[in-house]
């Protein structure tokens, strides 16, 4: 038999849900409005087919550009070239934008040692 190449082909893993999170959709996350500028993160779905990305886009992270119907148009890099998809609110989430507790100690240090 002839291998499938379709868009969701390899998928097994990322799209597939636990038991207990099969068949619910959290309703918050498809209300939630997104203004321009706003960091997402991209987080498919596997339940929602509609305005799905492509699975290489799993975990990217992108700005909120505008709105078309639905869904939002958002820019990614996908390795040095922008890309621009258009996703609908359920296989996104806000980016998580404060930076790691390591790193802010690292910038104390840094500005402790330059005023010595």
């Amino acid at each position: 038999m002839k291998r499938s190449h379709g868009t969701r082909q390899g998928t097994r893993s990322i799209l597939s849900k636990s038991k207990s999170q099969r068949s619910r959709l959290n309703i918050s996350k498809v209300m939630h409005s997104y203004s321009d500028g706003d960091k997402v993160s991209i987080v498919i779905d596997g339940a929602q087919q509609k305005g799905m990305p492509h699975r290489r886009f799993q975990g990217a992270t992108g700005t909120v550009k505008a709105r078309q119907g639905r869904a939002y148009v958002v820019s990614v890099k996908d390795k040095n070239m922008a890309k621009t998809l258009v996703v609908r609110p359920e296989h996104m989430r806000p980016a998580d934008g404060r930076p790691k507790p390591e790193f802010v100690q690292r910038q104390l240090q840094k500005s402790k040692q330059e005023e010595e």
